[in-house]
């Protein structure tokens, strides 16, 4: 068996990173950018921390802001528009996953017009041509997009989210500068920190798990179990923002390479039909979509319990296995994620139209144990 890994050109780390742009526009011989970014990092100004960065360096750039929460084919098509009207040659995306998604949708359509639709890029679109140079500057300590291949869209007329699978897609820079997540409410950082979480063990236990993959992601649950609680609570510590920046970029390493699972399967519907946040989504099925996996993941949930904080040497691998989903249930209520479906608007009626669109997910397949549509279900209405 081939495994494949692949990983950014270049990054960087550390507070006050972003002051190393531009030297990179300046070594790849950059001229203009197209910033992608939402009106709310606008508004607060953490874009403002970027534009300044690019105003002194006589840096020119224009800014679309359009990016939604959960963008959308129409963003992705505007986008195009604005990139070509723009006449930049590289984009900076400024965000979360939404921003960072937009961009490499609007890089990848750009160089490969053949798949101006955007719905055709679903699942592993044969591109010819890389995306358009990205330099990404994630925003918030969870999707870890700004070192993934993969990036979500929802196809509007479907009412579903697209995952997209594509080598052609990284950024060719990744600047992760924990300054910019600064501003990062309290329930964001704890959605998008347990949205990190999600990744590395799902990432983790995935079937397409390897020794490679695994070193990264059992470091990246130890991360964010050591800096998550940090990061919520005492937001002005930068340990706890940089902790979590470099915990959410290590886990997308890996579970880039190799998959996910039914968590993140069940999860996209959730955001593509009820329009919930991705992280919260994850954190909410996490503990009892681990519970239903613990059959087949006992010796690698004593490791996860291990990196939680959780394991005593005179566990049995059953008892190891409890104490894994019981230390990930006992973080997500303590950073406040909500326990039940009902809690964010998603009641009996509406499962099985999201059964229907979790069991064709691309990353459903990937769960270590098989499930089937009424599995997913049973999940679902378990969490009511």
């Amino acid at each position: 068996m081939t495994n494949r890994f692949i990983l950014n050109e270049l990054s960087y780390f550390g507070a006050g990173s972003r002051l190393e742009l531009p030297s990179v526009v300046s070594r790849l011989g950059f001229k203009k950018a197209l910033v992608v970014t939402d009106e709310g990092l606008v508004k607060c100004g953490v874009c403002k921390m970027l534009t300044d960065v690019m105003d002194s360096a006589g840096i020119p750039y224009e800014i679309f802001d359009e990016v939604v929460p959960n963008p959308t084919v129409t963003n992705v098509k505007n986008g195009v528009v604005a990139f070509a009207n723009s006449k930049a040659d590289f984009i900076v995306a400024i965000g979360g996953g939404s921003s960072m998604d937009t961009a490499k949708g609007i890089g990848i359509v750009t160089n490969n017009p053949e798949f101006g639709d955007v719905v055709s890029l679903e699942g592993c679109a044969p591109t010819k041509h890389k995306s358009v140079p990205i330099i990404a500057f994630p925003t918030t300590a969870g999707t870890a997009a700004e070192t993934t291949i993969n990036y979500v869209i929802i196809d509007e007329k479907a009412r579903k989210k697209m995952v997209c699978v594509d080598p052609n897609d990284i950024p060719c820079c990744s600047i992760v500068d924990a300054e910019l997540m600064c501003s990062l409410p309290k329930a964001t950082t704890a959605a998008t920190g347990m949205d990190a979480l999600t990744h590395a063990i799902e990432g983790y236990i995935t079937k397409a798990a390897w020794e490679l993959s695994d070193m990264f992601e059992i470091e990246a649950i130890r991360l964010i179990n050591k800096y998550l609680r940090l990061a919520v609570f005492d937001p002005e510590n930068p340990k706890g923002r940089e902790g979590m920046a470099l915990a959410q970029y290590v886990a997308g390493m890996a579970f880039s390479n190799v998959g996910l699972g039914v968590v993140h399967g069940m999860a996209h519907p959730m955001g593509s039909l009820h329009n919930i946040p991705h992280g919260v989504a994850n954190a909410l099925l996490l503990p009892t979509v681990m519970e239903f996996n613990a059959p087949v993941c006992r010796e690698k949930y004593v490791e996860i319990a291990k990196a939680m904080g959780a394991y005593k040497e005179d566990m049995t691998m059953v008892e190891a296995s409890k104490a894994a989903c019981d230390a990930v249930r006992a973080l997500a209520i303590e950073v406040g994620i909500p326990q039940h479906l009902s809690e964010i608007g998603i009641y009996s009626k509406d499962i099985d139209a999201l059964a229907d669109q979790a069991i064709a997910d691309v990353c459903t397949p990937g769960n270590p144990r098989n499930v089937t549509r009424d599995d997913i279900v049973a999940l679902y209405k378990k969490l009511l």
